[in-house]
Protein backbone atom coordinates (compact mmCIF):
# COMPACT_ATOMS: atom_id res chain seq x y z
CA UNK A 1 0.00 0.00 0.00
CA UNK A 2 1.79 3.42 -0.90
CA UNK A 3 1.16 6.50 0.39
CA UNK A 4 -0.59 9.32 -1.59
CA UNK A 5 0.05 12.79 0.02
CA UNK A 6 2.17 13.90 -2.15
CA UNK A 7 6.35 14.97 -1.11
CA UNK A 8 8.39 17.79 -1.81
CA UNK A 9 12.35 18.50 -0.79
CA UNK A 10 13.23 21.05 1.45
CA UNK A 11 17.47 21.75 1.28
CA UNK A 12 19.55 24.00 3.05
CA UNK A 13 22.57 23.80 0.43
CA UNK A 14 24.50 22.08 3.11
CA UNK A 15 28.04 21.34 2.71
CA UNK A 16 29.83 18.07 5.84
CA UNK A 17 32.53 18.69 7.32
CA UNK A 18 35.85 18.86 4.03
CA UNK A 19 33.39 19.47 1.65
CA UNK A 20 32.70 23.63 0.43
CA UNK A 21 29.82 26.11 -0.79
CA UNK A 22 30.44 24.95 -4.28
CA UNK A 23 30.23 21.09 -3.15
CA UNK A 24 27.08 22.26 -1.51
CA UNK A 25 25.74 23.77 -5.11
CA UNK A 26 26.60 20.62 -7.02
CA UNK A 27 24.70 18.42 -4.19
CA UNK A 28 21.83 20.78 -4.84
CA UNK A 29 21.67 20.74 -8.52
CA UNK A 30 22.17 16.99 -8.89
CA UNK A 31 19.52 16.43 -5.81
CA UNK A 32 17.08 18.31 -7.19
CA UNK A 33 17.21 16.90 -10.85
CA UNK A 34 16.91 13.52 -9.02
CA UNK A 35 14.05 14.48 -6.92
CA UNK A 36 12.06 15.69 -10.34
CA UNK A 37 12.70 12.08 -11.80
CA UNK A 38 11.53 10.65 -8.74
CA UNK A 39 8.15 12.48 -8.91
CA UNK A 40 9.18 15.13 -6.49
CA UNK A 41 6.21 17.88 -6.18
CA UNK A 42 8.39 21.12 -5.19
CA UNK A 43 12.18 21.65 -4.30
CA UNK A 44 12.50 24.50 -2.04
CA UNK A 45 15.80 26.01 -0.70
CA UNK A 46 16.01 27.43 2.94
CA UNK A 47 17.47 31.26 3.71
CA UNK A 48 20.24 31.20 6.37
CA UNK A 49 23.21 33.25 7.28
CA UNK A 50 26.41 33.42 8.74
CA UNK A 51 26.07 29.69 10.23
CA UNK A 52 29.26 27.14 9.08
CA UNK A 53 28.01 24.43 6.81
CA UNK A 54 25.10 26.30 5.39
CA UNK A 55 24.77 28.12 1.75
CA UNK A 56 21.80 28.84 1.23
CA UNK A 57 22.04 32.62 2.22
CA UNK A 58 21.50 34.02 -1.42
CA UNK A 59 18.49 32.09 -1.81
CA UNK A 60 16.88 33.30 -4.67
CA UNK A 61 20.25 32.68 -6.67
CA UNK A 62 19.91 29.45 -5.62
CA UNK A 63 16.00 29.19 -6.72
CA UNK A 64 17.37 29.86 -10.37
CA UNK A 65 19.97 28.05 -10.43
CA UNK A 66 17.70 24.95 -9.57
CA UNK A 67 15.22 26.02 -11.86
CA UNK A 68 17.59 26.32 -14.90
CA UNK A 69 19.40 22.60 -14.02
CA UNK A 70 14.99 21.48 -13.90
CA UNK A 71 12.31 20.94 -16.14
CA UNK A 72 8.84 20.47 -14.08
CA UNK A 73 9.46 20.57 -10.31
CA UNK A 74 7.87 23.58 -8.94
CA UNK A 75 10.93 25.81 -7.45
CA UNK A 76 11.20 27.91 -4.30
CA UNK A 77 11.95 29.22 -0.97
CA UNK A 78 11.37 27.48 2.15
CA UNK A 79 11.67 30.39 3.14
CA UNK A 80 12.60 33.78 2.72
CA UNK A 81 13.12 35.67 5.59
CA UNK A 82 10.75 38.91 4.96
CA UNK A 83 12.29 41.44 7.77
CA UNK A 84 15.69 40.60 6.32
CA UNK A 85 14.83 42.09 2.99
CA UNK A 86 12.93 45.32 1.69
CA UNK A 87 9.70 43.74 0.25
CA UNK A 88 10.05 45.48 -2.95
CA UNK A 89 13.27 43.62 -3.37
CA UNK A 90 11.65 40.33 -2.75
CA UNK A 91 8.65 41.29 -5.18
CA UNK A 92 11.71 41.96 -7.62
CA UNK A 93 13.72 38.84 -7.54
CA UNK A 94 10.62 36.45 -7.56
CA UNK A 95 8.40 38.66 -10.26
CA UNK A 96 12.01 38.48 -12.06
CA UNK A 97 12.03 34.18 -11.51
CA UNK A 98 8.59 33.37 -12.19
CA UNK A 99 8.88 35.67 -15.74
CA UNK A 100 11.83 33.18 -16.33
CA UNK A 101 10.24 30.14 -14.90
CA UNK A 102 6.65 30.21 -15.65
CA UNK A 103 4.29 28.63 -13.67
CA UNK A 104 7.46 27.21 -11.40
CA UNK A 105 7.96 29.57 -8.49
CA UNK A 106 6.67 29.07 -4.68
CA UNK A 107 7.34 31.68 -2.37
CA UNK A 108 7.53 30.86 1.16
CA UNK A 109 7.63 33.74 3.75
CA UNK A 110 9.01 33.45 7.68
CA UNK A 111 9.34 35.83 9.79
CA UNK A 112 12.51 34.54 11.41
CA UNK A 113 15.87 36.05 10.80
CA UNK A 114 17.12 32.96 10.35
CA UNK A 115 20.50 33.43 12.02
CA UNK A 116 21.62 35.40 14.84
CA UNK A 117 20.19 38.78 15.98
CA UNK A 118 24.10 40.75 15.14
CA UNK A 119 23.47 39.24 11.88
CA UNK A 120 20.02 40.29 11.07
CA UNK A 121 21.32 44.21 11.93
CA UNK A 122 24.00 43.47 9.24
CA UNK A 123 21.42 42.37 6.72
CA UNK A 124 19.24 44.96 7.02
CA UNK A 125 20.22 47.62 9.72
CA UNK A 126 17.59 49.64 9.52
CA UNK A 127 14.68 46.86 10.37
CA UNK A 128 16.97 46.40 13.88
CA UNK A 129 16.54 50.56 14.30
CA UNK A 130 13.25 50.27 13.45
CA UNK A 131 11.41 47.09 13.47
CA UNK A 132 8.21 46.73 10.82
CA UNK A 133 5.40 44.19 12.14
CA UNK A 134 5.69 40.56 10.18
CA UNK A 135 2.13 40.78 8.84
CA UNK A 136 2.74 44.85 7.51
CA UNK A 137 6.01 43.20 5.47
CA UNK A 138 3.57 41.14 3.69
CA UNK A 139 1.04 43.46 3.06
CA UNK A 140 3.35 45.86 1.60
CA UNK A 141 4.96 42.69 -0.29
CA UNK A 142 1.49 42.02 -1.79
CA UNK A 143 0.88 45.55 -3.02
CA UNK A 144 3.80 45.04 -5.06
CA UNK A 145 2.49 41.92 -6.42
CA UNK A 146 -0.87 43.40 -7.34
CA UNK A 147 -2.13 45.06 -10.39
CA UNK A 148 -0.71 48.79 -10.60
CA UNK A 149 -2.65 51.64 -10.15
CA UNK A 150 -3.22 54.57 -11.71
CA UNK A 151 -0.16 56.64 -10.55
CA UNK A 152 1.47 54.36 -8.65
CA UNK A 153 5.16 55.65 -8.18
CA UNK A 154 6.30 52.62 -7.27
CA UNK A 155 6.44 49.44 -8.74
CA UNK A 156 8.12 46.17 -9.06
CA UNK A 157 9.76 45.28 -12.66
CA UNK A 158 8.70 42.71 -13.27
CA UNK A 159 6.66 41.33 -10.20
CA UNK A 160 3.86 44.02 -10.63
CA UNK A 161 0.27 42.04 -11.64
CA UNK A 162 2.25 38.65 -10.82
CA UNK A 163 0.01 35.60 -9.17
CA UNK A 164 3.22 34.20 -7.55
CA UNK A 165 2.01 31.35 -5.22
CA UNK A 166 2.56 32.14 -1.37
CA UNK A 167 2.65 30.31 1.21
CA UNK A 168 3.32 31.61 4.91
CA UNK A 169 6.11 29.22 6.93
CA UNK A 170 6.50 29.33 10.50
CA UNK A 171 6.62 27.21 14.07
CA UNK A 172 4.69 29.39 16.19
CA UNK A 173 1.43 29.63 16.72
CA UNK A 174 1.64 33.47 15.59
CA UNK A 175 2.37 32.28 12.33
CA UNK A 176 -0.62 29.46 12.01
CA UNK A 177 -2.90 32.46 12.59
CA UNK A 178 -1.49 34.97 10.36
CA UNK A 179 -1.59 32.39 7.74
CA UNK A 180 -5.30 31.81 8.73
CA UNK A 181 -6.20 34.97 8.55
CA UNK A 182 -4.88 35.76 5.03
CA UNK A 183 -6.06 32.54 3.95
CA UNK A 184 -3.39 31.21 2.70
CA UNK A 185 -1.55 28.01 2.36
CA UNK A 186 0.74 27.27 5.79
CA UNK A 187 4.15 25.18 6.03
CA UNK A 188 4.77 23.95 9.56
CA UNK A 189 8.56 22.98 10.39
CA UNK A 190 7.42 19.93 11.91
CA UNK A 191 11.33 19.00 11.70
CA UNK A 192 12.60 21.61 14.35
CA UNK A 193 9.67 22.53 16.28
CA UNK A 194 7.63 19.05 16.92
CA UNK A 195 6.30 20.53 20.43
CA UNK A 196 4.27 23.01 19.00
CA UNK A 197 2.99 21.37 15.74
CA UNK A 198 -0.21 19.66 16.33
CA UNK A 199 -1.76 22.99 18.15
CA UNK A 200 -0.23 25.08 15.65
CA UNK A 201 -2.13 23.03 12.77
CA UNK A 202 -5.23 22.90 14.43
CA UNK A 203 -5.29 26.91 15.14
CA UNK A 204 -4.87 27.89 11.57
CA UNK A 205 -7.46 25.44 10.74
CA UNK A 206 -10.20 26.52 13.13
CA UNK A 207 -9.34 30.09 12.71
CA UNK A 208 -8.78 30.04 8.26
CA UNK A 209 -10.97 32.41 6.46
CA UNK A 210 -11.31 31.56 2.70
CA UNK A 211 -9.30 33.81 0.40
CA UNK A 212 -9.43 33.94 -3.36
CA UNK A 213 -6.23 32.41 -3.12
CA UNK A 214 -7.33 29.65 -1.36
CA UNK A 215 -11.07 27.92 -0.35
CA UNK A 216 -9.91 26.08 2.05
CA UNK A 217 -6.65 25.03 4.63
CA UNK A 218 -3.82 23.48 3.03
CA UNK A 219 -0.72 22.23 5.59
CA UNK A 220 2.03 21.40 4.63
CA UNK A 221 4.05 19.79 7.45
CA UNK A 222 8.60 19.64 7.69
CA UNK A 223 10.07 15.96 8.61
CA UNK A 224 13.31 15.57 8.99
CA UNK A 225 14.02 12.04 7.36
CA UNK A 226 16.48 9.15 7.02
CA UNK A 227 15.98 6.25 4.88
CA UNK A 228 18.98 3.37 4.38
CA UNK A 229 18.03 0.16 3.15
CA UNK A 230 17.71 -1.37 6.91
CA UNK A 231 17.05 -0.18 9.95
CA UNK A 232 20.45 -0.48 11.54
CA UNK A 233 22.35 1.60 8.62
CA UNK A 234 19.70 4.37 8.91
CA UNK A 235 20.49 4.64 12.60
CA UNK A 236 23.81 4.37 11.76
CA UNK A 237 23.84 7.36 9.42
CA UNK A 238 21.46 9.26 11.42
CA UNK A 239 24.46 10.20 13.75
CA UNK A 240 25.86 12.64 11.81
CA UNK A 241 22.48 14.41 12.51
CA UNK A 242 22.68 14.46 16.15
CA UNK A 243 26.20 15.16 16.22
CA UNK A 244 25.52 18.10 14.28
CA UNK A 245 22.57 19.18 16.25
CA UNK A 246 24.89 18.58 19.55
CA UNK A 247 27.06 21.45 18.24
CA UNK A 248 23.62 23.44 17.79
CA UNK A 249 22.83 22.75 21.32
CA UNK A 250 26.64 23.67 22.80
CA UNK A 251 26.60 27.24 20.38
CA UNK A 252 29.20 26.44 18.56
CA UNK A 253 27.39 24.52 15.40
CA UNK A 254 29.59 22.86 12.60
CA UNK A 255 29.57 21.56 9.08
CA UNK A 256 27.60 17.87 9.36
CA UNK A 257 30.53 15.44 10.58
CA UNK A 258 31.07 11.77 9.32
CA UNK A 259 28.56 9.21 10.77
CA UNK A 260 29.82 7.27 14.06
CA UNK A 261 29.26 3.70 15.35
CA UNK A 262 27.74 5.32 19.25
CA UNK A 263 26.62 8.68 20.41
CA UNK A 264 27.38 7.28 23.94
CA UNK A 265 30.15 9.38 25.92
CA UNK A 266 29.70 12.24 23.30
CA UNK A 267 26.48 13.97 25.14
CA UNK A 268 25.93 14.55 28.55
CA UNK A 269 23.22 12.95 29.63
CA UNK A 270 20.81 16.61 29.60
CA UNK A 271 22.01 17.24 26.20
CA UNK A 272 20.89 14.05 25.06
CA UNK A 273 17.70 14.67 26.46
CA UNK A 274 17.67 18.08 24.43
CA UNK A 275 18.25 16.20 21.39
CA UNK A 276 15.69 13.39 21.84
CA UNK A 277 12.77 16.22 22.03
CA UNK A 278 14.15 18.16 18.97
CA UNK A 279 13.76 14.68 17.12
CA UNK A 280 11.20 13.64 18.24
CA UNK A 281 9.08 13.96 14.82
CA UNK A 282 12.68 12.43 12.95
CA UNK A 283 12.15 9.64 11.57
CA UNK A 284 14.81 7.44 10.91
CA UNK A 285 14.68 3.08 9.44
CA UNK A 286 14.32 0.86 6.43
CA UNK A 287 11.87 1.27 4.10
CA UNK A 288 9.21 -0.37 6.31
CA UNK A 289 9.50 1.84 9.12
CA UNK A 290 10.04 4.87 7.25
CA UNK A 291 6.62 4.02 5.51
CA UNK A 292 5.11 3.54 8.88
CA UNK A 293 6.54 6.72 10.44
CA UNK A 294 5.36 8.92 7.25
CA UNK A 295 1.88 7.29 7.46
CA UNK A 296 1.96 7.83 11.07
CA UNK A 297 2.42 12.04 10.59
CA UNK A 298 0.30 12.10 8.13
CA UNK A 299 -2.73 10.45 9.68
CA UNK A 300 -1.73 12.98 13.15
CA UNK A 301 -1.28 16.19 11.47
CA UNK A 302 -3.87 15.72 8.49
CA UNK A 303 -1.07 17.19 6.26
CA UNK A 304 -2.06 17.60 2.55
CA UNK A 305 1.38 17.46 1.82
CA UNK A 306 5.01 16.71 3.58
CA UNK A 307 8.48 18.88 2.77
CA UNK A 308 11.21 16.60 3.87
CA UNK A 309 14.98 17.57 4.97
CA UNK A 310 17.64 14.43 4.63
CA UNK A 311 20.87 16.33 5.54
CA UNK A 312 23.50 13.58 5.86
CA UNK A 313 26.90 13.47 5.34
CA UNK A 314 27.47 11.32 2.00
CA UNK A 315 25.87 12.88 -1.54
CA UNK A 316 25.24 9.66 -2.56
CA UNK A 317 23.52 8.11 1.18
CA UNK A 318 21.48 11.31 0.75
CA UNK A 319 20.27 9.92 -2.81
CA UNK A 320 19.44 7.29 -1.43
CA UNK A 321 17.15 8.50 1.20
CA UNK A 322 14.80 10.59 -1.04
CA UNK A 323 14.79 7.68 -3.24
CA UNK A 324 13.84 5.31 -1.24
CA UNK A 325 11.07 7.82 0.39
CA UNK A 326 9.60 8.53 -3.19
CA UNK A 327 9.41 4.58 -3.67
CA UNK A 328 7.24 4.26 -1.16
CA UNK A 329 4.15 6.94 -2.71
CA UNK A 330 2.52 6.44 -5.96
CA UNK A 331 4.09 8.86 -8.02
Amino acid sequence: MTLKTPFSVLDLAMYPEGRTAADAFAATRDLAQHAEKWGYHRYWMAEHHNLEGIASSATAVLIGYVAAHTQSIRVGSGGIMLPNHAPLVVAEQFGTLATLYPDRIDLGLGRAPGTDQATMRALRKEAAAFPVDFADLIEELLFYFAPPQPGQKIRAIPGAGMDIPLWLLGSSHYSAQLAARLGRPYAFAGHFAPQEMLQAIRLYRAEFRPSRYLKEPKVMVGVAAVAADTDEKAEYLATSLYQRILTLIRGNLKPTPPPITSMQGLWAPHEEQVLRQMTTTMIVGGPARVEAGLRQLIDRTGADELIITSDLYAHEDRLQSFEIMAALRSL
